[in-house]
This record gives C-alpha cells, structure tokens and sequence, in this order.
C-alpha cells in the first residue's frame, strides 16, 4: 500500500465518525466506497448530499462516493477497509462476511472501543477471528471529534500500524486542509487508550452532573493518564511517550469537550438518569459503557492500579450512588 492513488478505499459504517471520515476521503480519492446499512439513507444522500442521521452538516460530492448496503459488494471492490462501527456491533457486522472477504485487504479501525463478546481490543479480533496479519492493520485514532470534521475546523490524527507503508498511504489519504496526521508503529497502546480515554470521560461527566467542578477534574484528569500508563504498560510493555497525543491528547478531548459522547451519557447519570434513561435519551453509542464493563474484567487477571475505571464500574453496574463514589474517589485521587 505505497500510493493511495492506486488502492480504493471504503468505510465500513455511516454513523458520526464513518460519515466524517468519508468526509476526509471524499476530499482526495477520486472514489470513496461506503457501506452505509440503510437504503433510505443512501437515497437521502444521493439526493441532499449529507447524511440525515449523523454529522448532517458534512455535504458530500456524491459523484465520488460509491455507497451500498450490500456489504458484500463494498468489500469485494475495496483494497483497504476502515472500519467505522461502534464495538457494541462489530461483530455482528462483521459476521456478515466470511473470512475468505478480507484476504489481500489491508483494514484500519477506526472503532474506539473493546469487542464486547471477546473482550478483545479489535486489532486482536481480527488476528484471532479473521485471519487479518498485523502487517494489514493499522489503527486510526485522536485526538479528533467527528463534529469538529464536519466543521472543517483543524484537526489531528495519529494512524497507527507495524506496516510503515499502510500507515503513511493512510495518512496521505486522510490528510488534508484542515486534517493533518501523525504515524505511530503501536496498535495495542493507541487502542487501549482510546478504549480507556471514553471510561475517564464518562467518570469525568459524572463529576459535571454532580456539581464538581474544573479543579476537580483537572486532578481527575491528570491521575487518569497514569492510569492509562500503567495499564497500557501492562497489556504490551514497549517504549512509548504517554504524553503524545494520541494517549493524553486523546484523553483531554474526550473528558473535557461537549461534543463528547460518553462525557455526555456520564453527565446524565451523575444528574440522576438511570443507565439505560441516559442511554434512550442519546442518539448515539456511548463506547465507555461497554469499555467499563470490558475493562474490569480485564483488569480481573491484571490487577493494575486502576482506583477510576473501578470507580465508574461500580457507579454503572453496581448501581453504587455516583455522589457516594465519587467521594470515596476524590479522597484516592489526593
């Protein structure tokens, strides 16, 4: 994968962040193809130009996409997948196929978030289940919200993959006027941390629906990327820099913006929302929800230090009161 110019490209679902990654490829590949679940969606934006479900404010040349529902077809005529669909339904999408698809294909992940059925991040799904060679994937991560995209207001990427090649093809194709990106070699830390940036943000939204307010959060804030450190080292010790921003960028984005999805289911439960109130009330997956779950059970044979990923499981599926165990951990955050 030397020159994007002569792979074609498709992503594989149109919620919020497959709809503004296909904003970002639309902008350099002739062809984008794009597996989109919905007939009527395509219909709407074939005709309109935008999706009328996510990012709605991202217009699209229409003549430069090739949408499909059939996922099938958009995968047979593509080289390199994005993969583009929250965790809770990557395998169910993935199902769909069969191993024999993804032959010869190089796939990134744009998903941020564990697979719930295997508790694997989805670079270990695919090594494991669908016979995917790490040399063929790679990891597209933040600092970046999908609305921002949209917006067309400067963003960053880091496109991670132990294939220099995909990573800088990859990066070329999502470069643009207002994207610009950065290479990194570490698919298990930059999906850790992804997964682990959306748990502190739910906990960090929880603190906002309680009253606490920015110093709180910055203590938060800071105590959960030596948290992600120590994990991450954990899970696949190598040498990498905590601080860049693909780890604490990743983080502060997440755990502090409004456009945040999990900062925002967080907020509603720490308002009072019951989990599943909070979850009909959102248009959009939450990943933490699910990443809290997945990471405790991680952490089960782990046993790294991890006092606000225990925090939020408990607040979440314990049913402890958030303003009991948010106390408990402003006291262990000290």
């Amino acid at each position: 994968m030397s020159d994007t110019r002569n792979k074609r490209i498709a992503v594989i679902g149109a919620g919020s962040w497959g709809t503004a990654l296909v904003k970002l490829l639309s902008g350099t590949q002739e062809r984008v193809g794009w597996w989109v679940r919905r007939p009527d969606t395509i219909a709407h934006i074939t005709k309109y130009g935008h999706n009328p479900q996510y990012i709605s404010a991202a217009q699209f040349d229409v003549q430069r996409l090739a949408m499909d529902s059939d996922i099938h077809a958009v995968v047979k005529n593509a080289d390199v997948l994005v993969i583009a669909v929250p965790s809770a339904f990557l395998k169910a999408t993935m199902e769909q196929l069969v191993p024999e698809e993804l032959k010869g294909k190089t796939c990134f992940s744009a998903v941020k978030g564990i697979v719930p059925e295997t508790n694997q991040i989805v670079g270990e799904y695919f090594f494991d289940h669908w016979g995917v060679e790490k040399k063929d994937f790679g990891v597209i991560c933040g600092p970046c919200h999908a609305e921002e995209v949209a917006l067309e207001r400067l963003s960053y990427l880091t496109i991670a993959s132990q294939n220099p090649a995909s990573a800088k093809a990859m990066g070329h194709a999502l470069n643009g006027r207002f994207m610009k990106t950065t290479l990194s070699d570490d698919i298990y830390g930059t999906e850790y941390a992804a997964i682990l940036k959306n748990v502190i943000a739910v906990c960090s939204g929880i603190s906002v629906g309680l009253g606490y307010g920015d110093n709180f959060r910055a203590v938060l804030v800071s105590r959960a990327i030596q948290e992600i450190d120590r994990f991450v080292k954990a899970v696949h010790p190598i040498d990498r820099d905590i601080n860049e921003p693909a780890y604490l960028g990743d983080l502060l984005v997440t755990a502090y913006s409004t456009f945040s999805r999990n900062r925002e289911f967080g907020t509603m439960v720490g308002k009072g929302y019951s989990v599943k109130a909070a979850q009909m009330e959102m248009n959009m997956i939450a990943e933490g929800y699910y990443a809290v779950k997945c990471v405790h059970a991680l952490n089960q044979k782990l046993g790294v230090d991890m006092p606000i990923s225990e925090a939020t499981y408990r607040m979440l599926y314990e049913r402890i009161a958030p303003s009991i165990e948010m106390r408990l951990l402003s006291d262990k955050l000290a």
